[in-house]
Order: structure tokens, then sequence, then C-alpha cells
């Protein structure tokens, strides 16, 4: 498994972006950063009377708000977030399974696309959601909270949970909240679906015995802006976002990862010639986006790593038959 502090190495990668934020809203559920996209992540819920940056965040670029992703201070880090998966959507989404949700319970369309799998094993789901108690008399339910309710565990339940659970449900915003890391590697051993509006659509997740995604695909994102600024919570799904599942095989993520390739080496291509064209025309000093090529270089590097080791799982081959 790798190591899975490193996740917050790949979101900065993806999010490395000169997008110029318009707009951040930090609602009562939900915080909502849109640039060129529109990124989302659950709001902290902790109550703040002020707080320091008021007025200045639009303008900023994705990338300056995305580097608070390894803040502890809970609102910068959500911040990051949002504006992570707001770049991360300007790729196209993976293939996967578009669910259709019950208009009663829209925010449980997930629970209710794997419930037929789940019979007979023990169920662990770190983060509550509203209503998930309705499946206590179907399934063998552990739900654990950071706020439990009477029914809930609370968090260091974790440690003796995790291990023995057959499936995981993993709230994405444990990635916020710098909690991933051990919730990850103690949950290796299950089958884990890593979920929520807040999940950053990273092919690499896989590496991080994430067995599946179920984040969200927006549909109107102006209702999104203004259901959430309204503090909207469940109600996002009825007709802002609707949940997608991708099945992180090797194959899978090998597929999604050499199309996000395939773009960032476009993006390199062009900051290269860019580059022979600013030192054709005689000017002096360093190249203006020679950071930014340096970035994109690195990230090409990492991404080209994690596609040999899925490489390696899917064909049981060793590094020196790897296709060039």
């Amino acid at each position: 498994m790798e190591n899975p502090a490193r996740i917050y190495e790949l979101l900065l990668d993806y999010a490395n972006s000169d997008t110029r934020v318009t707009e951040v809203n930090i609602g009562l559920v939900w915080t909502v950063c849109k640039a060129q996209h529109t990124g989302l992540a659950m709001s902290p819920g902790i109550p703040t009377r002020t707080l320091p940056w008021p007025g200045t965040l639009s303008g900023k670029t994705v990338a300056e708000l995305a580097g608070w992703i390894t803040d502890w201070e809970p609102y910068k880090a959500t911040v990051a977030m949002a504006a992570i998966n707001c770049s991360l959507n300007r790729y196209e989404l993976p293939s996967g399974i578009t669910l259709l949700p019950d208009p009663d319970n829209p925010n449980l369309a997930v629970f209710d696309h794997f419930l037929p799998r789940l019979q007979g094993k023990k169920v662990v789901v770190v983060g509550r959601y509203p209503g998930i108690e309705r499946y206590a008399d179907q399934i063998d339910l552990h739900i654990i909270e950071r706020q439990p309710q009477p029914s809930d565990y609370p968090d260091p339940a974790c440690e003796f949970l995790l291990p023995d659970a057959d499936w995981v449900f993993l709230t994405a915003s444990s990635i916020t909240n710098k909690t991933f890391p051990r919730l990850a590697e103690l949950a290796r051993h299950a089958t884990t679906v890593l979920m929520g509006p807040t999940v950053p659509w990273l092919p690499e997740l896989h590496e991080f015995a994430i067995d599946y995604l179920a984040g969200i695909e927006v549909i109107d994102p102006v209702k999104l802006h203004q259901t959430a600024a309204e503090g909207g919570g469940v109600r996002i799904f009825e007709n802002a976002v609707r949940y997608r599942i991708v099945d992180l095989t090797p194959n899978n993520s090998m597929t999604w990862l050499k199309s996000q390739i395939a773009q960032d080496y476009i993006d390199r291509q062009q900051l290269n010639l860019a580059m022979e064209q600013w030192y054709g025309a005689g000017k002096k000093g360093r190249f203006p986006e020679f950071d930014r090529l340096s970035q994109v270089t690195a990230k090409l590097s990492r991404m080209d790593s994690s596609y040999k080791r899925l490489w390696d799982v899917h064909s049981n081959t060793t590094p020196n038959q790897m296709p060039t």
C-alpha cells in the first residue's frame, strides 16, 4: 500500500493551476469554489465567529488556495479542498455508473447501490449520512462519527472496527481533516468506498487501497451554488449534483490515468514551445513559465511511476517488461 500521507502531494500536483478563482462560498454544509469549473467540499461544521480572509479569496489562483490543504485550520483546509476539486473537474470524468437516486433519500444512492453485496458482511461507515439508520435492520452496520449520536461510535473506535470490517464506506472529508492516512491504512483489508461530494477524482487513489470512488458530477453549477449558499445539505442531490461510482480496478485506473497523462503531456509540449519562442525571440532572463514547466514535468514523472505500479499489478510483470 502506498504511503497514505502522499495523498496530499498528489492533490497539490493536480491543483497546480494559475487559474484565478472567481468566487468562494463557505456555506453551512458545503463550501463551493468557482473558477473555470466548480469544486465542492464539506464545510467543517465547527462554529466560528470570524475568519481572517473575507473579501480576499476571489482573485487568488487555484494553486494559492489549494496550498492550504496541509493546514490544520479546518476552514483553510476546506477552502483548499474545494479549490482542488475545482481544478480536478477540468478533466473528463472517468467511466463509471451514474446513480439515479431514490427521490425520498437521494443522498443514500451509494448505499442503495451496494446494499445487495453487504448482506452478511460487517459494514463500517465513517461519517454519519442523514437517513442511514434505515439500513440498521438490514445489515451489520457500524457508524463512526466525530460528533456521535447515541447509536454511533466515536472516532477512537476506528482502531477496533476497521481492521475487522468487510466493507468500509469512508467519507472523503477525512482527507480534509487529515484522518484519511490512518483510516485508509486501517481499512486496507476491507473493500473500501471513498465517498461523498468531497471526493477528489484521482485515479491514483487505487494505490491507497481504495476500491471504489463514489463522488459527484455537477449537473447544475448555478443551482449548486445557490443551494449551498442558502445552507443546503442533502438538497444538492435533488437537482444540482448526482453520484457517480468508479471501480478502481488496476485496468480502469490505468485507462483513466493514461488519459490524464496525455492531457498533461500536451500542456508540457505547449510550455516547451512557448519557452523556445521566448528565447528564440532574443529575450533575456528566465522564461516566465519556467516554474510551471518544472511542476508539470515533475507531475508527469510521478504519474508515470503510478502507471507503472498499476501495470505491474494488472499484468503481474516486472518493471523491465513495461511497454515504452
